[in-house]
């Protein structure tokens, strides 16, 4: 297990050179610069901005500069905050993404995995078409446009919680993200319970656990839940590093100083540093939730072995 880990590990290195380089000069491409402000800079001020942060050096000097700095762990300086650099902004914005992102997906995983076993247990029934009903409209329906129905009927009409910010970092100004961010995973997550459950349930080692007496709520737990879960941990490994990194929508809509605001806003101010960080971060961690699920689904299924 350790080595196929570390194989991982050194597989992934590749893949992260591509996308630091994609990233690195797609960004370049893009019209504008971290300088082109309102009100214009002489042409010595930015002159003398660009060769303090190198961007007067021929592009790839620049990305073998930023490569190295990867290397010791630096992100670089940021163009727009000028107090922080990169890391400290990722690791401000990080925290809170997290918690809430957390949160979302340990949500949406209990939910959508009950509903979706119970729907598979009374498949072709109205709980089961209900179920599904309710999920292709979780799916339907973004995030831009359910996280302000419920500001609008338990913040502003109903008063039962904060609006937005973070206030105190209380439970209550937590719960609306939250459920903002978990209702399309809940979505998500019980279509595919529903749907790999219900071909685990016809299997042969299923029959025969029933027909050697067995109670269904003892089959259903120990024998079907965990070859269920596979497909629901293949999905997670992606879903769960886009929601934690990814939550730009919420984030804006709820005042929440996360690290999908600054995303947002290292792009459109062409902080090129900023930007580059969090694709490098967001990519990490694709990597690093893959290499989990793998290893989660040795646990889930007996049959799977890493030599």
């Amino acid at each position: 297990m350790l080595r196929y880990t570390v194989r991982r590990l050194l597989g992934a290195i590749p893949t992260l050179l591509i996308l630091i380089a994609l990233a690195f000069f797609m960004i370049r491409a893009a019209p504008g610069g971290p300088f082109d402000a309102e009100r214009a800079l002489l042409p010595e001020i930015e002159q003398n901005l660009r060769a303090v942060y190198h961007l007067d050096e021929p592009l790839y000097l620049q990305f073998l500069r930023y490569l190295g700095g990867l290397l010791q762990g630096d992100f670089g300086p940021s163009f727009q905050y000028r107090d922080f650099t990169v890391t400290e902004l990722i690791m401000a914005g990080f925290p809170v993404s997290l918690r809430i992102g957390g949160l979302a997906m340990l949500l949406a995983l209990a939910v959508g995995v009950t509903v979706g076993s119970i729907a598979a247990l009374r498949q072709n029934t109205r709980i089961d078409y209900s179920v599904m009903s309710v999920s292709m409209t979780g799916i339907s329906i973004p995030n831009f446009v359910m996280a302000p129905m419920l500001v609008l009927v338990f913040a502003v009409y109903l008063g039962w919680l904060p609006a937005g910010g973070l206030g105190d970092g209380s439970f209550a100004n937590l719960v609306l993200p939250v459920i903002s961010l978990a209702l399309p995973q809940i979505a998500y997550i019980s279509r595919l319970t529903r749907g790999s459950m219900i071909e685990v349930l016809r299997s042969n080692f299923i029959r025969t656990a029933r027909a050697q007496g067995l109670p269904e709520r003892k089959i259903l737990l120990r024998h079907a839940l965990k070859p269920a879960l596979l497909p629901v941990v293949s999905y997670l490994g992606p879903a769960t590093a886009a929601v934690i990194t990814g939550s730009v929508v919420i984030e804006q809509i709820f005042s929440i100083p996360g690290l999908g605001r600054f995303f947002v806003q290292g792009a459109l101010n062409r902080d090129y540093t900023l930007v580059m960080g969090v694709v490098v971060f967001y990519g990490t961690l694709i990597v690093v939730f893959n290499l989990l699920v793998d290893l989660a689904y040795a646990w889930l299924d007996p049959k799977v072995k890493y030599a």
